[in-house]
């Protein structure tokens, strides 16, 4: 039988201990985050280790006023989220058992540490211990006036009650904090199999994306919230960095073909507990679970979704399970390396497979799309090779799925790098960003096709609703894009200094660094950054051409040469750019040669042509010819 006391200041178990006073619970002294109703109905079942404590009980004690709330649902969620830090399950409980339809009970050993005393009212007694003894004087009164007394009490109670109801309502609404940018941080691996760790990741960048539909509401990108996986920050200290209101936190389980999200709600600022609730399906209805999981979010932020978002929502398909395995796998090995050869052609791999098992899936074909371009752009793949797939899989993941933000921002890239078409790589960008308002690579995208065009303002504005959803390395690699392609080189400088204060092991950064270096006159600290650029790369063409090109400025033209024969040498086995080429021998005066090789870019659809044409310091010696300048007008970046 439930009791409410005697209670324990301190109750201990299997490694937890519950401070019933301060409301905490830790495990080996770290605090988790468990509080508010869920702690409650903790202590309560704790208290009574071993018993029965029915829903009424739980009622009475941990909602005694809150009549106006879904006690079920609050319920509900209450327990998720203890299992859910416990590391416990409904279907084989350590701790908390469900007896259906009455209650739950603690099956757990539970130590008591400082038992206190429990305060009980005593019988109301006059001064001098006499008890209270009615009199007989006005009994026919009060027999009379009884029932009208009990009616107006009834009445006055009522109407005490009404108003109760009304003014928590009102209290519990105005209470609820407002919520207008999310970030999920990476979910739990709750499988109990580390190699599930692909499969939650997949879970984590879906959820993100379907969030990212919701045009009213601000997701952070996976690549901000990426490394807070496994920290030891507060909650309000990670909403801080991402300026976020809410977080969402949560854990994957999958078993066999079935799968169970647990996502929880919280107010970053203050790490006050909202909402909590578990969903699971089979394998096959996994798109429907990620849409229940967005949608449930979007309600309890009370989120504006539109009617062409909760169509979106609602459409999903059932997938080929393994299929849907398969494209997990291709988007982890894309999300987490996309700039080396081996990560890039496993998720090539991945994706064909799921396209293979389920043509049917739009997801398998964009990103099918990705990988080809990351391919071409990283040149481990000749652009005729790359860009004509990527194409065809962007455009058949439409024809399933026009709703794909992913497949319009790959189409909106192929138009920029392959066809140069640029109304139609602005239309798709557009779409894209539309579709999916926080598609972060949409925006960065975006952000530097409007920098390539001279539209400054307008990139800059871009690149600030870039920073806003991501905090990575990502956007300041984006900021230092824009900044050479408007050949803004002191904030180019700036830009990838930031950047590498985020991670200074990224290649990129130091490549960035080393041409606003050039850009400003500083030569002898470009060699020093490009030559940072070619040891973390292992090599990247981009990098050592820019160390070669920066040799010729100082002198040192047998450094430069070399590199330009080892590079011919390399031609023969891989594909080299012939834009590089053509920057060496423009470097080493020879322009002949580096007209010849650019005429090769051009005809070649080298992305190259289309990214640096306008804005590469290293074709300044050229700038000034006759054919230069037919060269930017053919691929129609003219003025």
């Amino acid at each position: 039988m439930f009791t409410a006391a005697p209670a324990s200041r301190v109750l201990r178990f299997d490694g937890f201990e519950l401070d019933v006073r301060a409301a905490e619970l830790r495990k080996g002294g770290v605090k988790l985050r468990l509080q508010g109703q869920p702690i409650q109905v903790l202590a309560a079942l704790l208290n009574n280790v071993g018993e029965l404590v029915t829903r009424e009980e739980l009622r009475a004690q941990v909602w005694p006023a809150e009549t106006f709330v879904d006690f079920d649902h609050s319920l509900h969620n209450a327990i998720a989220r203890i299992r859910e830090t416990l590391g416990d399950s409904a279907g084989t409980p350590r701790y908390i058992e469900t007896l259906p339809r009455r209650g739950y009970r603690f099956i757990g050993t539970v130590e008591r540490v400082g038992v206190e005393e429990t305060l009980t009212a005593a019988p109301t007694q006059p001064p001098g211990g006499s008890p209270v003894v009615p009199t007989q004087t006005g009994r026919r009164w009060r027999f009379i006036a009884a029932p009208l007394v009990a009616a107006l009490l009834i009445a006055a109670t009522a109407v005490l009650i009404a108003m109760r109801t009304l003014s928590r309502r009102a209290e519990a609404t105005s209470s609820i904090p407002v919520v207008r940018s999310i970030a999920v941080l990476p979910l739990d691996n709750f499988s109990g199999d580390p190699t599930q760790e692909y499969f939650v990741e997949g879970m984590t960048d879906e959820l993100i994306t379907d969030l990212a539909k919701i045009g009213s509401l601000r997701v952070i990108s996976r690549t901000s919230v990426m490394r807070y996986k496994g920290t030891k920050k507060s909650l309000p200290e990670i909403a801080r960095e991402l300026n976020a209101d809410g977080i969402i936190e949560g854990s994957v389980t999958r078993s066999g073909n079935r799968v169970r999200i647990t996502a929880q709600l919280l107010y970053g600022p203050t790490d006050k507990h909202l909402w909590a609730e578990t969903y699971e399906r089979d394998l096959g209805d996994v798109l429907g679970l990620q849409s229940e999981v967005a949608q449930a979010i979007a309600q309890q932020v009370r989120a504006e979704v539109t009617p062409q978002q909760e169509a979106r929502f609602r459409s999903v398909r059932p997938v080929n399970p393994e299929a849907y395995d398969a494209y997990v796998k291709g988007r982890y090995y894309l999300s987490n390396d996309y700039t080396m050869p081996q990560p890039l052609n496993l998720a090539k791999t991945y994706f064909e497979e799921a396209a293979r098992k389920d043509p049917g899936l739009a997801l398998a074909e964009s990103g099918l799309a990705e990988a080809y371009l990351y391919l071409a752009i990283f040149r481990q793949m000749p652009p005729e090779s790359a860009y004509l797939p990527a194409k065809e899989s962007a455009r058949h993941a439409l024809t399933l799925d026009d709703s794909n933000g992913e497949a319009h921002d790959a189409l909106a890239m192929l138009s920029w790098l392959y066809d140069w078409d640029w109304a139609n790589t602005e239309r798709e960008l557009n779409e894209a960003i539309a579709l999916e308002p926080s598609y972060i690579c949409a925006h960065e995208d975006r952000a530097e096709y409007l920098a390539l065009r001279g539209r400054r303002s307008e990139a800059e504005a871009e690149l600030g609703k870039s920073l806003e959803l991501d905090t990575s390395v990502s956007s300041a690699l984006t900021e230092a894009g824009v900044y050479f392609l408007l050949r803004d080189f002191d904030r180019l400088v700036e830009a990838s200094r930031r950047g590498m204060a985020l991670n200074p092991n990224e290649w990129r950064e130091h490549f960035y660094l080393g041409m606003g270096y050039e850009g400003t006159g500083r030569k002898l600290e470009s060699i020093s950054e490009y030559q940072k650029a070619v040891e973390l790369s292992g090599g990247d063409q981009d990098a050592r051409v820019a160390l070669a090109y920066a040799y010729a400025e100082v002198g040192r033209r047998a450094e430069t040469q070399k590199v330009l024969r080892d590079l011919e040498k390399e031609s023969a086995r891989v594909y080299v750019s012939p834009y590089l080429m053509a920057t060496l021998y423009a470097a080493l005066g020879n322009k002949e040669a580096g007209f010849k090789f650019l005429e090769k870019a051009y005809v070649e659809k080298s992305l190259d042509i289309s990214w640096n044409l306008k804005a590469d310091l290293r074709l300044d010696s050229l700038r000034s010819d006759p054919r230069y300048l037919s060269l930017v007008r053919r691929v129609g970046l003219q003025e």
